[in-house]
């Protein structure tokens, strides 16, 4: 029989909680339940009002995993789900997690979060502005961060403010909160950015996403801007054998990370310590404090 809790006023069945997820650290899904109930408060703002799209990943990182933008079968009817439109399905409805109850059923699917740059109310009028700072071997995080140092003074030379963040994978991303702007011209400017940043380090950057090229190179992927795209959203935990975390990180981290080498990765445990010693690092780009506007 699957338990039932209440979570501020809803029932949510969860299931399984003995399960190890991770193999690597036995962490259980119980555990990551609890992850995303006691960080509800930091990853909230950065879901809230946009599409979600799932990867789910219920027999851990080695079992099968699906990555799904339709509502889950069983999604309670009391869970919000906002029109997004799709050539293939001009009917088709996400989910939007907005609220304690429908993270921690989300939570008991075990998924990675997954957003777009723009909001429900707002199709393909971006808000935010990402790079995907990917490292191909033997190019690694310290590779990344001297990347996302030079990213970060050619926006503010555009009077754009850029937050890193890990990607709880092997690289790093810029979130750039902006005012409202069509995907479209968003592409195209991180685009010219990426082709620039190729221009002054062609040793180091890759602005094309060609296999053969990646090797020692790290790929500013700027397509994550497509209308059609999303990315790690921040504080969600990755399909790896650790429970690794998408987790914002301080401008010194990533300066450090660049001069000495050292890896940025956090885990489910981190959090909690990171959250109270800083708060949330990238609160700006939720609530966009100092949204900058495109050149």
């Amino acid at each position: 029989m699957t338990p039932i809790t209440e979570v501020a006023g809803r029932r949510v069945a969860l299931s399984n909680l003995e399960k190890v997820i991770h193999p690597a650290t036995g962490t259980t899904k119980g555990e990551i339940v609890h992850y995303y109930a006691t960080t509800a408060d930091a990853i909230l703002p950065h879901l809230r009002s946009r599409p979600v799209s799932f990867l789910r990943y219920p027999d851990g990182p080695d079992g099968q995993l699906f990555f799904t933008k339709n509502p889950p079968p069983g999604t309670p009817d009391w869970v919000r789900t906002a029109p997004v439109p799709r050539s293939e399905d001009p009917k088709a409805r996400q989910v939007v997690i907005d609220d304690l109850a429908s993270l921690v059923w989300a939570a008991n699917l075990v998924v990675e979060f997954h957003t777009p740059q723009w909001r429900a109310e707002q199709p393909a009028v971006a808000d935010r502005m990402v790079f995907d700072l990917d490292p191909g071997a033997p190019a690694s995080v310290p590779d990344c961060c001297e990347v996302a140092l030079w990213l970060r003074e050619r926006l503010e030379r555009d009077g754009l403010t850029a937050y890193a963040k890990t990607s709880g994978s092997k690289g790093l991303h810029l979130v750039v909160p902006l005012k409202p702007a069509p995907s479209e011209r968003v592409s195209a400017y991180a685009k010219s950015l990426a082709v620039e940043g190729e221009a002054a380090m062609p040793q180091l950057v890759l602005h094309r996403m060609a296999r053969a090229l990646r090797p020692g190179k790290v790929f500013v992927d700027h397509s994550q801007n497509a209308a059609a795209k999303t990315t790690a959203t921040p504080y969600t935990l990755r399909a790896r054998q650790e429970p690794t975390v998408s987790a914002p990180v301080t401008w010194e981290e990533v300066e450090e990370g660049s001069a000495n080498g050292a890896g940025l990765v956090f885990r489910l445990s981190d959090i909690a310590p990171r959250l109270e010693r800083y708060g949330d690092l990238l609160a700006p780009v939720a609530d966009h404090a100092g949204a900058g506007s495109l050149p």
